[in-house]
């Protein structure tokens, strides 16, 4: 095929899900991806697929683990500054630091240059595409979007919109909110590789109206997304309670305002009931699992086995800035940590910590025709990973006796320094 490329590398990835199936995990020592136009058109032993592409352009990275670019199903974009504010459990760390900070993105200049450095930070650490909280000023959220586009990203993001219970400069009517939602809809959804995600901030900052709004804004455009907070906190949870008391539980305020969908994707989901679980996934809702937010805030552990038993779709977000870092690879260490001390948990290995860091995620936000492994007919979203030289990673890697103990010893200890290259639909869009 002409215009071909192949990159050659010791390859990973998982094409079924491992909570199902026993051999979701595929693996090749000298394997090979080949691409063009910037679809996958073979994956598998480099022989084979060097042996079907005669005339394609080789990249020989088998000094490299080649896997699929990875999904960050729950992100927000102005809060890399407040990544380690120790100390607090979530509603006081919101008011003390993160709501002043998100309040800094009025300043165009600002935001822009926030813009620009959060795209940058997740390529570099091998985030392809990503479900963003964005900001509370329309100005401040298009420059996410002229950043996002430019970076070559697959970005879902919107304004974020609030009515009630957060700092005066960041609350608007559900009129404004649905006038400056729909303009910037208009501009940015289906633009390129962006998409357009309605955003309440979570339920103690949204009314009744609030969430009709958005409700309104979903009809509107069924194609977009719709992502909020739910049952991070048991303080959260209770404030809610009082401000909503006709609703079923904190799901169902969602629920009641029609917020609850197959494009729906709600962040933590810690402290829920089977009941609520069985609507979820009545639903066909998704949840983006923050298992180091969940952790650094005080507010839980996910019980993810719970998840998996009532077939809710669930994908894994870093929740930056209450989460450490832009590393999906550290983030599903910790998944791991918490599970193994939980009394419930789900044991997880890696081909679990691949699932989750990838093809979990781009299911779980409506990418999973496009992304999430390297399947023949997806595109080639791929990450490349090396361990620096002379560290403990090369080390261990170096006497690893399979791929469990290979993938084990990446999520252990790789991070955004590991990551070499990230491509979205074959473009580098970074290089070390």
């Amino acid at each position: 095929m002409a215009g071909t490329t192949i990159i050659r590398a010791r390859v990973a990835h998982t094409p079924r899900d491992p909570f199902a199936a026993d051999d979701a995990l595929e693996t090749f020592d000298d394997g090979a991806v080949a691409f063009a136009d910037g679809t996958i058109v073979a994956t598998g032993p480099a022989t084979d697929v060097l042996a079907a592409h005669p005339e394609a352009t080789v990249h020989d990275r088998r000094d490299c683990v080649l896997i699929p670019g990875m999904v960050d199903t729950h992100v927000h974009f102005p809060q890399i500054p407040v990544i380690g504010a120790m100390g607090l459990e979530l509603l006081e760390w919101l008011a003390q630091r993160t709501l002043p900070e998100e309040a800094r993105m009025a300043d165009l200049d600002h935001a822009q240059r926030a813009a620009t450095r959060f795209t940058r930070l997740l390529a570099l650490n091998g985030t392809t595409s990503a479900l963003v909280f964005g900001s509370h000023f329309p100005q401040a959220q298009h420059a996410l979007f002229e950043a996002a586009d430019a970076s070559g990203l697959r970005i879902a993001s919107g304004l974020v919109v609030s009515d009630r219970n957060l700092r005066p400069e960041l609350e608007v009517t559900p009129e404004e909110a649905y006038a400056r939602s729909t303009e910037l809809r208009a501009r940015w959804h289906g633009h390129g590789r962006l998409r357009y995600v309605i955003t309440p901030r979570f339920s103690v900052s949204a009314t009744e109206a609030m969430l009709d709004a958005c409700r309104a804004l979903l009809d509107d455009e069924p194609t977009a997304l719709f992502t909020s907070h739910v049952n991070e906190s048991p303080g959260e949870i209770a404030f809610v309670k009082e401000l909503f008391p006709k609703a079923r539980d904190y799901i169902g305020t969602y629920e009641d305002a029609g917020l609850l969908r197959p494009c729906s994707v709600l962040a933590h989901n810690v402290h829920v009931s089977d009941e609520g679980l069985h609507r979820l996934a009545r639903a066909k809702t998704a949840v983006a699992h923050c298992p180091s937010s969940n952790a650094f805030l005080a507010s839980g552990i996910f019980p993810m086995a719970r998840h998996v038993e009532h077939g809710v779709r669930f994908g894994m977000g870093t929740d930056v800035g209450a989460g450490t870092g832009l590393s999906m690879l550290k983030e599903a260490l910790v998944a791991y940590h918490v599970q193994m001390v939980r009394s419930e948990g789900h044991m997880l290995g890696p081909a679990h910590l691949l699932y989750l860091a990838t093809a979990a995620g781009a299911k779980a936000i409506g990418l999973e025709a496009v992304a999430g492994d390297l399947t023949p007919g997806k595109a080639a979203d791929l990450v490349l990973l090396k361990p620096p030289p002379g560290g403990t990673l090369e080390a261990v890697l170096e006497e690893a006796p399979d791929w469990s103990a290979a993938l084990g010893a990446i999520f252990t200890l790789a991070r955004e320094e590991c990551v070499v290259e990230t491509r979205v639909a074959g473009d580098i869009v970074f290089r070390r």
